[in-house]
């Protein structure tokens, strides 16, 4: 079997080619990789079909690094790996090691630095989430703020595998959902609570009405002439607050402190391991903004994770264990209230929505 060469790059545009930047022992075993085993909480061993065997320290790091952090990494990495490290899509950072000596070392300096090490196996990785308050226009909530709030109270979670399987958590800061809130263990989702407020004199001087019309998913942005000056409305009842429109055009605002919070779900899930994939479902309609520490929310979460730790069974997802259970055992075991908006209304769209990859006949 002959190979073809790969064409040289006819344009730079996009990123350069991943195998560029493979450590030397990646790209020796690349696709021969025989297993891989858990040495310790937050450290992995790859090995090949050629007996290498590749060490991976996996250290918790927040999503917004700072110059320094980077820099501290960047030392790290040139101390221990060389030179080579990777972040993964829940933001740890992994330290890729030759030398099994330098494991010890390596994990002194990371805690000595304020990175815990752990994250693998049957614990908490660290939080995906989403732009929040720093950057992100639409935001119902703060982001990173809440996810360290969070990680500091489930922070013995993050670095011992004491949970019956791994446990997923992630928020997103408006239904928008950049995080992946819909196929988490755990879900933090910010939500608003009321429609933009429609700015009626600055929407004909900054915005392209039609195109606002034709940004709302639900069509609840209807034209509205007033003082003879074309402007929209906005009703009530169809507006889905998902800030499409601001996103277009800043003279409709959703952002209002006191009535935007966060809700949490539960029991979602990417893996086909014992059940196929599941969406994430309401645990608690709403939550208010109490930053910086936004005590209410880490309770909330701590306790959802210390009663699913107490009665799941081992490697029991947390859908699944729920599932077990039944949902008001669910309710009754973690003492959250059972309201009106629980209720779902989507008609059997648990059995029309095509979730699974098992194949079936």
């Amino acid at each position: 079997m002959t190979t073809t060469a790969k064409p040289n790059r006819l344009t730079d545009i996009g990123p350069p080619h991943y195998e560029k930047f493979l450590p030397p022992m990646v790209k020796k075993n690349y696709s021969k990789w025989k297993y891989h085993e858990s040495v310790a909480p937050g450290v992995l061993c790859h090995v090949g079909e050629s007996g290498d065997r590749l060490y991976t320290v996996r250290a918790g790091s927040p999503r917004l690094l700072s110059i320094q952090t980077i820099r501290l990494f960047a030392d790290l990495a040139d101390r221990y790996s060389g030179g080579h490290l990777r972040f993964t899509s829940r933001n740890n950072v992994e330290f890729l090691l030759t030398d099994p000596d330098n494991i010890e070392p390596l994990k002194k300096d990371l805690v000595g630095a304020g990175f815990p090490v752990g994250g693998t196996g049957n614990s908490i990785s660290n939080i995906v989430h989403t732009q929040g308050w720093i950057h992100c226009h639409s935001a119902a909530t703060d982001a990173s703020g809440i996810v360290k709030a969070v990680m500091d109270a489930l922070c013995d979670r993050f670095t011992q595998q004491n949970m019956p399987a791994k446990l997923r958590i992630a928020l997103a800061c408006c239904l928008n959902m950049c995080g992946a809130v819909h196929c988490s263990d755990i879900a933090i989702l910010g939500i608003h609570r009321l429609p933009p407020k429609v700015q009626t004199t600055n929407v004909p001087k900054v915005c392209e009405v039609p195109t606002l019309i034709a940004s709302c998913p639900t069509g609840a942005i209807r034209p509205l002439t007033v003082d003879g000056k074309t402007s929209v409305e906005v009703v009530e009842e169809q507006c889905m607050y998902c800030a499409n429109c601001f996103t277009v055009c800043p003279a409709l605002p959703l952002n209002d402190a006191e009535n935007d919070g966060l809700s949490i779900w539960v029991g979602g899930k990417v893996g086909n391991a014992r059940s196929e994939p599941k969406f994430s479902k309401l645990a608690i309609p709403f939550i208010p903004n109490h930053p910086p520490r936004w005590p209410e929310v880490v309770d909330a979460v701590v306790n959802i994770v210390d009663v699913y730790a107490k009665h799941a069974h081992k490697y029991e997802r947390m859908g699944e264990w729920i599932e077990r259970i039944g949902w008001p055992k669910f309710f009754q075991l973690t003492g959250i209230e059972f309201t009106r908006y629980h209720i779902d209304d989507f008609k059997h769209a648990g059995l029309t929505y095509a979730r699974s990859a098992h194949i079936k006949y």
